[in-house]
C-alpha cells in the first residue's frame, strides 16, 4: 500500500538514472498459453497517428540518430513514416513505444530517465508506454511507484488511460494491494471496461479468486458490458478455479455477451483450455472440433489439455495429426507440452518431446531451456535438469531458470544443493523472487529447517520482496511445520489479505500442535468473515479435534459439514473421524463408521483404526484392521510392524515371530526410527545406538548425566515400550539409546541454554521417551519441542502440551 505523500516524495528526477540496471527477467509461468496477453490499454500507450510498427534494429537506428543529433527533432530521419512526428514529445513517445513493443523495456526506461533529467514534455501518451515497460520488468515496482508519484505531481491522474496503466503496472509487479487501492479510489464514472478487466486479471494472477469473482458480480450489477479481452480474463480466472460447474456458467456468460459471429478463435481456444483444466476434456475436444479456423495456439491448447488430464496417448496422437494437417508446431506448442509434462510428472513424454526438438533442429531458445529445466526437475530427473542448466549461458540466466533448478532440488529435499545454488544465484547478481522464496520455504518446511526458514524470511523483508497471499501462506506453513507456532500465528495475524488456503494452513498448523480449542476458535472466526470453508478446512479442523481429544466437537463439526455446508465427506474426512473415535477409545464406534462408509475405506482409514488398537491394546480389532491393510498393501512394513507390536504388548511372542518371519520371507524390511535436529543451518540425524556422529563421545557423556538426573527425579523406565522378548535390564539399556534421546543430548551440548531444543522423529514417540522428556524439560529448564509422526509435543516445566493424549 502507499500514500500520496510517499509517492510525491519519491518523484525525483535522479531516481531512474541511479537505479536502472541492465537486467531482464522472463517469468516462466508467463510462457504458458494465455489468451489475454494483448490488453486493451496497449493501444492507449501510443499516439493515435502512430500505426507503423518497426523492429528492434530499426528502433536502435532511430535511437542512435536521436543521440547523434542530441535529440534535435528538426534533423531529418530517413524513415519515411517518421515525418508525421512533428514534436519532440511525439518523437520520444514513438521511440519509447517501439522499444516496449520490441520487448526492450530497459531502453525505454532509460529514455524516460533522460526526459526527466532534461525536463522534456511528458504527456498522457508517454506515461502508459513507460508503465508498460515497468510491467515487462516485474521487479521494477520502485520505478513504477516513482512514475505514479510523478503523475500525481504534474496532475496527469485525470486520464483513464494513465490510471488503467498504473493499475496494470501494479498487478504485473505483484502489488495487487496498490492496484486495488487505486481501483477503489476511482469513481464509478471514471472506470471503463479496461479498468474492470485489468483488475480481474490482477486478482487472478495473485490467486485472489474470491475478489475476482466479486468484481465480476459487481460488473454485472452495474451492467458494465464486458469487452472481448475482459471475457478472456474471466475465462482464464475460471480455468484456474478448475470447477466444471462454474466453467459452464462463464461459457454461457460469454455466449450471452457476444455476437455469435464475433466469438473468434482466441475466446474459443481459451474456453477449451478452461474445460481441459477443469477436467472436462471431452467438452474441450468438442469445442476444438467445432473451430472453423484452428491456429497453432488452438492445437497447442488441446494437446496440452490432454496431457494435463493424463491422456498422454491422445495428446501424442493429436500432435501427430497436427503435423499431418501441415500445422507445424512452434515454440508455443513445445512450451505448453513441456510445462504440462512437468505438471503431471510425465517424464517419458517430456523426454520424447525433448528428443523431437533435437531431431528436428529446433533452436532451443532460453525460454525453452528454462521450461526443460523446470520439467526435468518436477519429474525428479535432477541430473538432466542440471545438465541443461549448466549448458545455458551464464550471462543469460535469469530469475526463472535459477528458480526452476533450485525448485528441482527443493522437490527432492536436497537442502544443501538448493541453498548452494541460491548463493551462486545471488553472487551472479540475480535476486530471487517470490516464486524462488516459496520453493525454498517449502523445502525448509519439509526438512524442518527452522533456522534456514527464518533466514529466508529475514531476507524477504530486507530485500522488500512482496509477500503475496501465496508467499505468506507458505511462511505460515513453514513456521507451523518447523514447530514455531507462535511465529506462524504472528505472520497470519499480520497478513493484509487472506484466502481460504491461508486459513487452512493456520487451522492445520494449530491442529498439528494439539491446539484444538484455538483451531476451533479460528474456524469460528473464518465463518464470521463470510468466507466459506472448503473440504480441506474441515480436514484440518477435524484433525484439531482428534489431537486435542475434542470428541463431541468433532462429531458436531462432521455433521455440520454435511448438513450446513453441503460438503460430501471424502475418504480423508472419514479417516479423521475414525482417528478421533479411536484416540478416544471408541473403537467399536470407529469400526461401525468404517462399515457405514458410502465409499471404500483406504489404508489411511484402516491404519487409523490399527494405531488406535495398539494404543488401547485391543488385539481382536487390531487383527481385523491388520488383515484388511495387508490385503490392500501387503508389502507395507509399517502395518506388519504395528501388528507385531500389538502381539508383543500382549506377550504373544510366537505371533511376533510369525509376523517377522513372514516379513523376512517376503523381503520386507522395517524402516529404522531416526530423529533429527537443525543446529546452525545443518541437519544432524541420529539412529538408535548410532556411533557415527563426530561428537558421539560428548553425546554419550551427556546421556549418562541425563540418566542419573532422571533417576534422582524419580523416573522409572517404562519397559513396556521395548517390544522385545528380553530381560528388564536389557530393555532399560535399549531405552537409553533411543534416537530422540541421542538428539536431545546433542541439543543440550550444542545450543544456548535459553533456546528451545527442536527435534523431529519419523515415528511415534514412545511412552518412556515422552515421560522422560517431560522431566528433562524441568531438570534442564529447557523448552523441548518434538515433532513425531503424528503431531508436535511442546515439553516445558515437566509437562507436555498434548496432556498425555497422543
Amino acid at each position: 500500500m502507499f500514500s500520496t505523500m510517499d509517492l510525491l516524495m519519491g518523484a525525483n528526477k535522479s531516481y531512474f538514472t541511479s537505479s536502472l540496471i541492465p537486467f531482464t527477467v522472463h517469468k516462466l509461468q508467463n510462457t504458458k498459453i494465455k489468451f489475454n496477453n494483448q490488453h486493451e490499454q496497449i493501444s492507449s500507450s501510443f499516439s493515435p497517428q502512430d500505426k507503423h510498427i518497426i523492429n528492434l534494429d530499426e528502433t536502435k537506428q532511430i535511437h542512435a540518430h536521436m543521440i547523434k543529433t542530441q535529440y534535435n527533432h528538426n534533423h531529418a530521419i530517413s524513415f519515411e513514416f517518421f515525418q508525421r512526428h512533428s514534436s519532440p514529445a511525439s518523437l520520444f513517445n514513438f521511440i519509447i513505444t517501439s522499444y516496449v513493443r520490441n520487448n526492450s523495456p530497459i531502453q525505454a526506461l532509460r529514455i524516460y530517465a533522460y526526459m526527466r533529467e532534461t525536463d522534456s514534455e511528458i504527456d498522457t501518451f508517454t506515461i502508459p508506454s513507460i508503465l508498460k515497460a515497468c510491467s515487462q520488468l516485474s521487479w521494477s515496482l520502485k520505478q513504477g511507484q516513482e512514475i505514479h508519484g510523478f503523475v500525481l505531481k504534474v496532475g496527469l491522474d485525470w486520464d483513464v488511460f494513465v490510471l488503467n496503466a498504473l493499475i496494470q503496472m501494479y498487478t504485473e509487479c505483484y502489488n495487487v494491494e496498490s492496484a486495488c487501492s487505486m481501483f477503489n479510489r476511482m469513481l464509478e464514472r471514471e472506470r471503463d471496461v479496461v479498468t474492470w478487466s485489468t483488475m480481474i486479471r490482477g486478482y487472478t494472477r495473485s490467486k485472489s479468486y474470491g475478489k475476482a469473482l466479486d468484481l465480476i458480480s459487481e460488473m454485472q450489477f452495474l451492467q458494465v458490458k464486458p469487452s472481448a479481452v475482459a471475457m478472456l480474463n474471466m475465462v482464464n480466472l475460471f480455468a484456474d478455479l478448475g470447477s466444471p460447474k462454474m466453467a459452464r456458467l462463464i461459457h454461457a456468460y460469454v455466449v450471452k455477451n457476444s455476437d455469435i459471429r464475433s466469438v473468434g478463435v482466441p475466446i474459443n481456444t481459451a474456453l477449451l483450455d478452461m474445460y481441459a483444466k477443469c477436467g472436462n476434456i471431452a467438452l474441450a475436444r468438442r469445442l476444438f472440433n467445432r473451430l472453423n479456423q484452428k491456429t497453432v495456439v488452438s492445437w497447442s491448447a488441446m494437446i496440452a489439455g490432454y496431457i494435463r488430464c493424463n491422456k498422454l496417448e491422445d495428446g501424442v496422437e493429436l500432435f501427430t495429426k497436427m503435423q499431418d494437417e501441415n500445422i507445424l508446431p512452434n515454440e508455443i506448442t513445445l512450451l505448453s507440452i513441456i510445462l504440462e509434462c512437468g505438471f503431471v510428472g510425465a517424464l517419458k513424454l517430456g523426454k520424447q518431446v525433448h528428443a523431437y526438438m533435437i531431431r528436428n533442429g529446433f533452436k532451443v531458445s532460453f525460454t525453452l531451456a528454462t521450461s526443460l529445466v523446470d520439467m526435468y526437475g518436477k519429474c525428479g530427473d535432477i541430473k538432466t535438469a542440471r545438465k541443461i542448466f549448466d549448458r545455458t549461458s551464464k550471462s543469460e540466466r535469469d530469475v526463472a531458470v535459477w528458480t526452476a533448478i533450485i525448485s528441482g532440488y527443493a522437490a527432492l529435499n536436497f537442502l544443501d544443493q538448493a541453498f548452494e545454488l541460491l548463493r551462486h544465484m545471488r553472487n551472479a547478481g540475480i535476486y530471487p523472487n517470490e516464486i524462488t522464496m516459496v520453493n525454498l520455504l517449502s523445502l525448509c518446511a519439509e526438512t524442518r529447517a527452522l533456522h534456514l526458514g527464518k533466514s529466508i524470511h529475514a531476507y524477504i523483508d530486507k530485500q522488500g520482496i512482496l509477500s503475496d497471499v501465496i508467499l505468506t501462506t507458505t511462511l505460515v506453513d513453514m513456521y507451523a511445520k518447523c514447530g514455531d507456532i507462535d511465529s506462524a500465528c504472528r505472520v497470519f495475524s499480520e497478513a493484509s489479505t487472506r484466502d481460504i488456503c491461508m486459513w487452512n494452513a493456520m487451522i492445520g498448523g494449530l491442529a498439528m500442535h494439539g491446539l484444538g480449542v484455538e483451531a476451533m476458535d479460528l474456524f469460528s472466526q473464518l465463518q464470521r468473515t463470510g468466507m466459506k470453508p472448503n473440504d480441506i478446512t474441515f480436514i484440518g479442523a477435524l484433525h484439531a479435534c482428534s489431537h486435542a481429544g475434542l470428541l463431541s466437537e468433532g462429531q458436531r463439526l462432521f455433521d455440520r459439514m454435511v448438513d450446513e455446508f453441503g460438503i460430501n465427506p471424502k475418504v480423508e474426512h472419514y479417516g479423521c473421524m475414525v482417528d478421533l473415535l479411536g484416540r478416544a477409545g471408541k473403537l467399536d464406534q470407529a469400526l461401525e463408521m468404517i462399515n457405514r462408509m458410502p465409499i471404500d475405506p483406504n489404508t489411511v482409514v484402516w491404519g487409523s483404526l490399527l494405531a488406535a488398537c495398539k494404543q488401547h491394546k485391543n488385539l481382536q480389532l487390531g487383527e481385523i484392521a491388520a488383515k484388511r491393510l495387508l490385503e490392500m498393501d501387503p508389502n507395507n512394513c509399517g502395518y506388519n510392524v504395528l501388528m507385531s507390536n500389538i502381539y508383543a504388548a500382549a506377550n504373544r511372542w510366537n505371533d511376533v515371530a510369525g509376523v517377522r518371519k513372514t516379513m523376512k520371507a517376503t523381503g520386507i524390511k522395517k524402516a529404522p526410527g531416526f530423529s533429527s535436529m537443525e543446529v546452525n543451518g545443518y541437519i544432524h540425524e541420529f539412529i538408535m545406538g548410532d556411533q557415527s556422529h563426530p561428537q558421539i563421545k560428548e553425546i554419550l557423556e551427556k546421556l549418562v548425566e541425563m540418566g542419573k538426573k532422571l533417576k534422582l527425579a524419580g523416573h522409572v523406565p517404562n519397559t513396556s515400550a521395548v517390544l522385545l522378548n528380553v530381560d528388564e535390564e536389557e530393555k532399560e539399556t535399549s531405552l537409553t539409546y533411543h534416537s530422540e534421546k541421542l538428539a536431545m543430548a546433542f541439543g543440550l551440548i550444542s545450543t544456548a541454554s535459553n533456546t528451545p531444543i527442536r527435534i523431529v522423529k519419523n515415528l511415534r514417540v514412545c511412552d518412556d521417551c515422552h515421560s522422560a522428556t517431560k522431566l528433562l524439560s524441568k531438570i534442564y529448564r529447557r523448552m523441548i519441542i518434538v515433532r513425531d509422526r503424528n503431531r508436535f509435543h511442546h515439553f516445558s516445566e515437566g509437562s507436555c502440551s498434548c496432556g498425555d493424549y497422543w
